[in-house]
């Protein structure tokens, strides 16, 4: 049974920083791509950032580019969001997602989704 399961989510200051994780277990981690999404209130879920599973090629979405950072460390079957310089508008419950085939930005293609994080960004 595959899982993936999102922590380090919580409340910050606008400007801060904060690290959210997601462990996978039930797949060989190793050969998906992984990416996070977002969903503030009443909005889509909007893509985020993806990255191989090489961990080479990264992808942002515009709006956070410059200050988020994705990594991941396969020995550890896990992939990080480092978000620095938070915004009010990065308020959101952040999903990551595992893909055999990525297409960063095109939720169809991840096969399977953690259950998200809350991050909350005060002005």
């Amino acid at each position: 049974q595959v899982q993936l399961v999102e922590s380090g989510g919580g409340l910050v200051q606008a400007g801060g920083s904060l690290r959210v994780s997601c462990a996978a277990s039930g797949l060989t981690f190793s050969l998906y791509d992984m990416g996070w999404f977002r969903q503030a209130p009443g909005k889509e879920r909007e893509f985020v950032a993806a990255i191989s599973r090489s961990g080479v090629n990264k992808y942002y979405a515009d709006s956070v580019k410059g200050r988020f950072t994705i990594s991941r460390d396969n020995a550890k079957s896990t992939v990080y969001l480092q978000m620095n310089s938070l915004k009010p508008e990065d308020t959101a419950v952040y999903y990551c997602a595992a893909a055999r085939l990525l297409v960063p930005q095109r939720e169809d293609e991840y096969s399977y989704w953690g259950q998200g994080t809350q991050v909350t960004v005060s002005s």
